[in-house]
């Protein structure tokens, strides 16, 4: 029986190659593209506020993979009825089905982190008219809520009837009142800032009036941007959204969609990946010299396969004092701890690596990998197997 190949589809990808956020979502699905290889790709260099590319209109392809940042855009890509799916998601809710990043997520890896490194003190900085800070700030202080604390806030004013950018440009210029309220905030306090443009900000803006980091105020920022972090000093801890992860699925949908499936115009969220931590965020703000050195000994060396006996012996504490201190100023026992650093550990590796699950096991400090098996299903919910295949995408160095 003669087989006829599939056909080529012509998907256009308008995205921003301009920011990191944009370059994670076409490396995926050009991850996707490469896998199925019946994919013909038309993409050029354009910044989120673009307009749409003149040739849009007269298109005659078979989808589109879009960042609609304007409602031009929105209604452009409308007008040519074809699948399309938006990567943005601000101006196309309920028109158009859409693939986002869980800000609920990417809040808590942060705060999480921070509450890791002894921080009981939260603040977030935002661009006052960005959509995605709004909605970072809204779920900071529902997840500060759910621990008991409160968050302190400072955003930059609002500009009139701005985009993203613009809303981003106004904030850039808004350094006094930045200033003004870092100087005023309660120390040592760790801040979540919507995205790496605003935590190098605000960075710079410590360093200009002498308040330590990370010892006075710990910065996490959001996009993990590897040009951005590294130029920042000290360099910037952020939160790495899933991307690749995003790009791939949303291709897999567009594929689907062109082959005639139909779907529902709601927003697909994905939670982000992790926190990648560096200088701005590394230390330990807590005047108690005895627990500081626990707690870097449990760090340094929780997989290794150390238990809370080791840490005694290591440091000068009763097993009782370690314990009270912990829940004092962490809310975690010495054991749960341990657990939390080995678990995040197991993820990455997962994550991020093609290594057997005995090297995995090795280098998390367990004799088996059964034993790390039976210890990853017991916290996450599911064997460290199917975790690997359900976040492998998301791998850019799979070696």
């Amino acid at each position: 029986m003669e087989t006829h190949p599939a056909p080529i589809r012509q998907v256009a990808l308008l995205i921003e190659s301009s920011r990191v956020y944009g370059r994670g979502l076409l490396h995926g699905i050009a991850a996707y593209a490469g896998e199925h290889g019946n994919w013909s790709l038309r993409h050029q260099e354009m910044a989120i506020n673009a307009e749409p590319p003149m040739w849009l209109s007269k298109w005659s392809g078979d989808g589109i993979l879009v960042r609609a940042e304007t409602q031009k855009m929105v209604c452009v890509v409308k007008e040519l009825s074809l699948p399309t799916i938006d990567l943005r998601c601000r101006r196309s809710v309920g028109v158009i089905p859409g693939f986002d990043t869980n800000d609920a997520s990417v809040v808590r890896l942060a705060v999480n982190h921070l509450r890791d490194r002894g921080y009981t003190r939260f603040g977030f900085c935002g661009f006052g008219g960005a959509d995605y800070s709004q909605r970072r700030l809204v779920e900071m202080k529902r997840y500060a809520r759910s621990l008991g604390r409160d968050v302190a806030v400072y955003e930059s004013p609002e500009p009139d009837n701005a985009t993203t950018f613009g809303a981003e440009q106004s904030g850039m210029l808004d350094n006094k009142g930045l200033v003004r309220w870092l100087r005023s905030v309660e120390k040592p306090i760790g801040v979540l800032a919507c995205n790496d443009i605003r935590a190098q900000q605000m960075l710079n803006a410590c360093h200009e009036i002498q308040v330590h980091v990370p010892e006075e105020v710990a910065v996490v920022g959001v996009d993990n941007d590897d040009v951005i972090c590294p130029l920042c000093s000290p360099p910037l801890t952020s939160v790495e959204p899933n991307t690749h992860m995003i790009g791939y699925r949303a291709a897999a949908m567009l594929e689907r969609m062109m082959s005639g499936e139909v779907f529902a115009n709601e927003i697909t969220s994905i939670p982000a990946r992790r926190v990648v931590v560096r200088d701005s965020t590394d230390a330990i703000p807590i005047d108690d010299i005895e627990f500081v050195n626990a707690y870097r000994f449990i760090r340094e060396n929780a997989c290794r396969g150390v238990a809370v006996d080791d840490v005694i012996d290591a440091v000068p504490m009763s097993r009782r004092t370690l314990e009270r201190r912990m829940r004092n100023y962490l809310g975690q026992s010495p054991a749960e701890v341990i657990a939390g650093i080995r678990l995040s550990r197991i993820k990455e590796l997962l994550e991020t690596t093609s290594r057997p699950l005995k090297q995995i096991a090795r280098l998390t400090g367990f004799h088996h990998d059964e034993h790390m098996a039976k210890f990853f299903k017991k916290h996450v919910g599911t064997p460290p197997g199917r975790y690997r295949n359900e976040h492998r995408l998301s791998s850019r160095n799979p070696q």
